[in-house]
């Protein structure tokens, strides 16, 4: 694509909310390339995975990593149903993303504070409503669902992970103070 020719409204629309595109603008340019059938993207941010800077982009289905370079390139992407939970720490100007997916962490740093946390909240958000939407099927009544509390988080995390995810349900009004507690109890007694 050739800088005279005009992005995808979804791409343009998250170009103009970034607050700094240095070392992500030739990946703008060629995200729609990458993007599966029917993708849509929401926020962007310049920042740094591996050896690189690149553009990461969240779409409605993914966290997605594109570095575009002249000799080298490198995608990487999280699907939402994968992503456990994230964490967001930032100094003056930057922070760095960090990502929990099946049981692997990346991080991605060097994004500019505000496309940062924008990226950070919305993924929370949706984590939120996911766990919102299982805890509503999980109290529904079904011949076929078996009896015992819901999972705050998937199998494999450590206790700190859980703790973590635990705490961020109770901030989205997921789960209450008093479930909270008993959670954190069982958590702990685990240990």
């Amino acid at each position: 694509m050739g800088n005279n020719e005009e992005l995808r409204s979804d791409i343009a629309a998250a170009k103009e909310r970034m607050e700094g595109r240095l070392g992500a603008n030739r990946e703008i340019r060629r995200l729609a390339a990458h993007l599966w059938d029917g993708e849509r993207v929401e926020l962007m941010s310049a920042g740094t995975y591996g050896p690189g800077t690149g553009l990461v982009a969240l779409t409605d289905r993914r966290l997605l990593f594109l570095k575009d370079g002249w000799t080298r390139q490198i995608t990487e992407d999280f699907p939402m149903e994968k992503i456990s939970s994230v964490q967001w720490s930032s100094g003056v100007l930057q922070g760095s993303l960090t990502v929990f997916a099946s049981g692997n962490k990346a991080e991605i740093g060097n994004m500019l504070k505000k496309d940062g946390k924008a990226i950070a909240d919305a993924i929370r958000g949706r984590l939120a409503d996911r766990d919102a939407g299982q805890a509503a099927s999980a109290s529904a009544p079904t011949p076929t669902a078996e009896p015992g509390p819901r999972a705050v988080a998937p199998a494999g995390q450590s206790p700190i992970e859980l703790l973590e995810r635990l705490g961020q349900l109770r901030e989205a009004g997921v789960v209450t103070d008093e479930e909270f507690e008993a959670k954190k109890a069982e958590i702990l007694a685990r240990l």
